[in-house]
């Protein structure tokens, strides 16, 4: 095992809900996940657009199997899935990635939400998944960093329902609540490192209100015995083939194999879900 997790952090995780680790990947590491991403011609063409109520876009691409792209060795790397085991306490798989894309003074936000609020419905019974984020630029307020509800998980998960724009997000009422007695926590991350967080945990964040961008990939994962009984738009139970943590600079700037069902050509957020409930 290669989990990066101290006994400290391990009890800030159950505590918190997430843990940031500085550093997760190193500045020639992140060096080739950056220019692998910014160059790969099939992950560009399948770039979409998220807006916000102001109808601002996140731009976003998003793939359920990591292959052997160099960001997919991230994904697969000990130092990353490792951890996650230790995590959510026992054998994992990959569930998707995704780039979201800030762009220069037009980014778009994101509005409150859990992971889970989304990945019940995919037919996972019990939220045994997480998320770790991994900052390809300099992540601050200006810029729209990600923004997290300290302890938010330990509520269980929150209804969500359709926003004003193209979002789901969580019933607004129980996040009026929840930040009456919880810390709202800016999470800043310089380029390599990696917040952790559990599907439960409530997250949102601003738009790009600054002059550089902020673009990010996430590694989610499930446990293996949290197999979903719907077939749905992102896998069921796939064994992941973990690599040693020197494959990303072994790689160098690999792009995705090419095939074509590589990048989901669009996404959707859970069809059935009605109206969010108001605050009124």
């Amino acid at each position: 095992m290669a989990s990066l997790f101290t006994p400290e952090q391990r009890a800030a995780f159950e505590r918190d809900g997430f843990v940031l680790i500085r550093s997760l990947f190193d500045t020639e590491e992140i060096a080739l996940l950056r220019g692998a991403i910014e160059t790969d011609p099939q992950l560009q063409a399948s770039l979409y657009d998220r807006n916000d109520a102001s109808g601002k876009a996140t731009r976003m691409a998003t793939w359920n199997h990591p292959g052997d792209s160099v960001y997919g060795l991230a994904a697969r790397s000990h130092r990353v899935v490792d951890t996650m085991e230790e995590m959510l306490g026992g054998e994992v798989y990959h569930y998707h990635s995704k780039l979201t894309a800030k762009e220069p003074r037009d980014g778009g936000a994101w509005e409150w939400h859990q992971d889970y609020g989304y990945w019940y419905h995919n037919g996972c019974v019990f939220p045994t998944m997480a998320s770790v984020m991994v900052a390809l630029d300099k992540t601050t307020r200006e810029n729209g960093c990600l923004q997290v509800i300290r302890g938010s998980h330990h509520a269980g998960r929150v209804e969500h329902g359709v926003l004003p724009g193209q979002q789901v997000g969580a019933d607004p009422r129980r996040v009026e609540e929840m930040l009456k007695s919880l810390e709202l926590v800016y999470a800043e991350m310089e380029p390599g490192d990696g917040l952790f967080f559990h599907a439960n945990v409530m997250h949102r964040s601003d738009q790009n209100r600054s002059e550089n961008r902020r673009w990010t990939v996430l590694f989610c994962y499930n446990a293996a015995r949290n197999n979903p009984y719907l077939e749905h738009h992102h896998p069921q139970y796939t064994p992941l083939d973990k690599v040693d943590d020197d494959a990303i600079k072994s790689a160098g700037i690999k792009h995705a194999d090419g095939s074509d069902d590589y990048f989901r050509k669009n996404f959707t957020n859970p069809p059935e879900l009605k109206k969010v409930l108001s605050t009124s």
